[in-house]
């Protein structure tokens, strides 16, 4: 039987979508031709495969560190302003350039960073100084990352494109089936050594929105009954990215690392600061090992639902094309927070990029150390 004429044609409702991907697709050419960042912008290797990382030794940078930290915060320079954002967690400074730090002050960064787990740089020139001295300031604080499947900046797969607006390759999917589009997560944790220092700076910015929040999960553990905290300190918790892979596959990008599982513990112990966090996240944690499916969702679920929920050990902090922001993902959840529309030009579009730093292998209380 020959298809009908509704059969044929296209629907008022595809027509209408495909009408707007022509004016969203003549939108960005207009927009990209002009952008000064422009050889930031999302590329996508198909080609290049790595193996799964292996182990490797981690030295933490604060542990090189003064405690007083006098050359990071000691200056006696009126320019420079040091502001704490929360009183658990964000710490803001201005009037001091990343890009021109020695190793002490660095050090002492490291050491500041895993104890307020995020610290926000204004007005900076990092963005400006050029993909090489960019990659050998992370270089300083450990091992780069690089993203299974995400896009990346062209010269530097390592650095990993964060970019919601106009581009093909990587344009961020709706979720529609989602009252929200905020979802706390710790940076690539199922890796079998997770990320220690993260950096992220933006090229552009909204108009407004498109914050980013993090919380900390050392109050989030610290805010926990004793016997909660007792429990939890003798157990570990799976950590997948075989979801994230098989998504990316789903969506036709290409993985150019196979996915890995690690059995973190739920508590872990940072080599620095002694202090101890939760180290979960609704993002990569699906289940936690010894314990029945109902007892492990039970738990997992009150976990994330304090770490999301928890405002009062929360920071949320709004962008600007000259702010860098470092954090700690040992101790900290963060989430970016989706709330423009990019193809209003009014509004632009949130671009930058993420440099990773690989750390230890998680060790836990009593020295409960990851297995995989």
């Amino acid at each position: 039987m020959a298809p009908s004429v509704a059969e044929v044609l296209p629907s008022a409702s595809e027509l209408k979508e495909k009408a707007e991907q022509k004016l969203n697709k003549a939108y960005d050419v207009a927009q990209h031709s002009s952008y000064k960042y422009a050889s930031y912008l999302p590329v996508y290797d198909e080609t290049t495969t790595f193996p799964p990382t292996e182990p490797f030794e981690f030295v933490d940078r604060g542990l090189l560190a003064d405690k007083a930290k006098p050359h990071l915060l000691g200056l006696k320079d009126p320019n420079v302003v040091v502001t704490k954002l929360t009183p658990r967690v964000g710490t803001e400074i201005s009037g001091l350039q990343l890009s021109e730090l020695t190793d002490e002050q660095k050090n002492e960064l490291a050491l500041l960073i895993a104890e307020r787990g995020v610290v926000v740089f204004r007005g900076q020139n990092f963005k400006d100084i050029g993909v090489q001295k960019q990659k050998e300031f992370g270089q300083y604080f450990g091992r780069l990352h690089v993203h299974p499947v995400g896009a990346h900046v062209d010269g530097a797969i390592e650095f990993h494109n964060i970019y919601l607006g106009p581009d093909n390759l990587y344009r961020a999917q709706r979720r529609l089936e989602r009252l929200t589009t905020t979802g706390y997560h710790s940076d690539v944790s199922y890796e079998h050594q997770p990320p220690g220092i993260t950096l992220l700076t933006l090229l552009a910015v909204p108009a407004t929105g498109g914050d980013t929040a993090w919380t900390s999960q050392v109050a989030a553990y610290e805010r926990l009954s004793e016997p909660i905290k007792a429990l939890l300190e003798g157990l570990r918790a799976e950590h997948s990215g075989f979801p994230q892979a098989e998504n990316a596959r789903r969506d036709g990008k290409f993985v150019r690392r196979e996915p890995v599982k690690s059995d973190h513990p739920i508590v872990r112990v940072h080599p620095v600061t002694g202090q101890k966090a939760l180290f979960v996240n609704p993002g990569f944690t699906k289940k936690i090992i010894g314990l029945k499916a109902e007892e492990s969702d039970a738990i997992l679920q009150l976990l994330f639902k304090h770490i999301s929920q928890s405002a009062d050990i929360q920071v949320r902090v709004k962008w600007d094309d000259q702010t860098v922001s470092l954090w700690d993902n040992r101790v900290t959840a963060h989430t970016a927070i989706s709330d423009y529309d990019v193809h209003n030009e009014e509004e632009g579009l949130r671009h930058g990029f993420r440099i990773t730093t690989l750390a230890e292998r998680p060790v836990g209380v009593n020295g409960l150390e990851t297995v995989w």
